[in-house]
């Protein structure tokens, strides 16, 4: 396609981000880079020359969402609206080329290969020059089979931060790691990738293939952008991976994390650390003693037990069952009663009968989690469990999806009631006069509830933490009245 003249001045991006925290993380490095080279970030994208779609290609409905919300940024061109729809992320890495047939709507699908270099390639397609769409292949095979002989700069991995040596980033610091990244919020919480891929082989899961091998961000690195994060007003730092209890082991040391996690809450400004993306099979006795005897670190355990069923587990390809999974809880309860633990379940996976549900459904009422995601089982492109027979019927997936979070449901409202009386430790997140919403140790953002909170001072803001005694719940959401001590 021949190149068309634009007017310098129609640098202006819109970036919209689907899915989970990782991708928020992705989008702040892309608008670094992109603002970095002169684009102006805008809000709106009606109001933007191009707009850039950070993709989720995780489930069904999450590929459904970014498909309908790159259609309808699509409806916008034309007179006056965006000369250019690009889809970026995960659903565009991992089905590239096949996305880009079947929705000619998106000027153009990018690959993370492109991230590097997203404003150059930004300026070509609104200019008419289409780059070819990415061509998806298995990540995993770009780097090295042992964790340890893995160099993690041959390859791009979105959210970790790198720049090249002339980058044009205003956000780098005065010495030490370079931060490549641009908050898109004011937020006083923000996600901070410790590591990306996945070493593991669970039969359902497609993430390896496009996420890649695991790779661990280097400490300095970690701990420099942490200290970006707290000049910038973050008192929360939610650390993300998508397995972050590996992290460390291609550095050659399993335990690096216990020594990362105390020297992130001497960063100024951060006053609470949260680990999320636990896997339970490899939690260890003092990765439990840090998370719940470390000052500044939220007793909080997002564990990915998936079901409780051995036998459903093993066909899974993971490890852990009914038992295990007790004796783990109750290891961590023993040392922080009050913990935070959550996890997410997954219904009608191939053979699961009537009795791996009700081993489940004991599991949950024995475990007393504080929220619990509860998932339908749907084949995904290129995993192994796509392959198998004894497929559920989609009724009956939906009528135990159903059954189990009514029981979720019931069970989550009782642990948060068990609350009533506690003294909690609330982040403030918005102000109404006296009132407020923010969220306690064992809240983590979007996915755990929230709690109310009465009697804020006038001195009260965003991005404090409050202590307050918790009056009620309502399911897994607290009332609670502060007791005057603000942090």
């Amino acid at each position: 396609m021949v190149s068309q003249q634009v007017s310098p001045s129609a640098r202006r991006v819109a970036l919209v981000t689907l899915g989970c925290a990782r991708n928020e993380v992705d989008s702040e490095e892309l608008a670094a880079r992109l603002e970095a080279d002169g684009w102006e970030l805008v809000e709106e994208a009606s109001g933007a020359d191009a707009v850039l779609v950070n993709t989720c290609g995780f489930v069904e409905a999450a590929k459904k969402d970014s498909i309908d919300t790159l259609l309808a940024a699509a409806d916008l061109k034309g007179e006056g609206g965006p000369r250019a729809v690009v889809a970026v992320g995960c659903l565009a890495e991992r089905y590239g080329t096949e996305l880009a047939a079947a929705l000619p709507e998106a000027d153009a699908v990018l690959g993370f290969d492109d991230y590097p270099d997203m404003a150059a390639r930004l300026r070509a397609i609104v200019a008419g020059d289409l780059p070819h769409p990415h061509v998806p292949r298995d990540r995993r095979t770009l780097l090295a089979l042992a964790p340890v002989d893995r160099d993690a700069g041959a390859v791009v991995i979105p959210g970790h931060g790198q720049a090249d040596d002339d980058s044009r980033s205003t956000h780098a610091p005065p010495s030490g790691p370079r931060v490549m990244r641009r908050r898109l919020d004011e937020s006083p919480v923000a996600p901070l990738k410790l590591a990306s891929g996945c070493d593991r082989r669970c039969a359902f899961c497609a993430i390896p293939r496009f996420r890649g091998s695991f790779v661990s961000r280097r400490p300095g690195d970690v701990v420099a952008e942490a200290r970006w994060l707290g000049e910038r007003g973050v008192r929360e730092l939610v650390l993300v991976s998508e397995n972050s209890t590996s992290y460390g082991k291609d550095l050659g040391d399993l335990h690096l994390l216990e020594t990362l996690l105390p020297e992130l809450t001497t960063v100024d400004g951060i006053d609470r650390i949260r680990l999320s993306y636990l896997q339970p099979a490899e939690m260890r006795p003092s990765l439990i003693d840090t998370l719940t005897t470390t000052e500044g670190i939220a007793p909080y355990f997002d564990l990915s037990f998936q079901h409780a069923s051995s036998t459903v587990l093993r066909r899974m390809r993971r490890f852990g069952g009914n038992d295990a999974f007790l004796d783990l809880i109750a290891a961590i309860r023993s040392r922080s009663p009050e913990a935070g633990i959550r996890s997410n379940v997954i219904l009608g996976f191939p053979g699961e009968s009537e009795a791996d549900v009700a081993e489940l459904e004991a599991f949950l009422v024995d475990a007393r989690l504080d929220a619990v995601g509860v998932f339908g089982y749907s084949d995904e492109d290129g995993t192994e469990a796509a392959t198998y027979a004894d497929k559920i019927e989609p009724d009956l997936i939906a009528e135990r999806v159903a059954r189990v979070s009514s029981l979720v449901e019931e069970l989550t409202a009782q642990r948060a009631e068990d609350r009533i009386g506690d003294v909690v430790r609330v982040l403030v997140e918005s102000v109404r006069g006296d009132t407020g919403e923010g969220r306690a140790a064992h809240q983590a953002p979007e996915v755990d509830g929230s709690t109310s909170l009465a009697g804020l001072r006038a001195d009260h803001a965003v991005g404090d933490i409050v202590e307050a005694t918790v009056t009620g719940s309502n399911g897994v959401d607290l009332n609670a009245v502060v007791n005057g001590r603000t942090e």
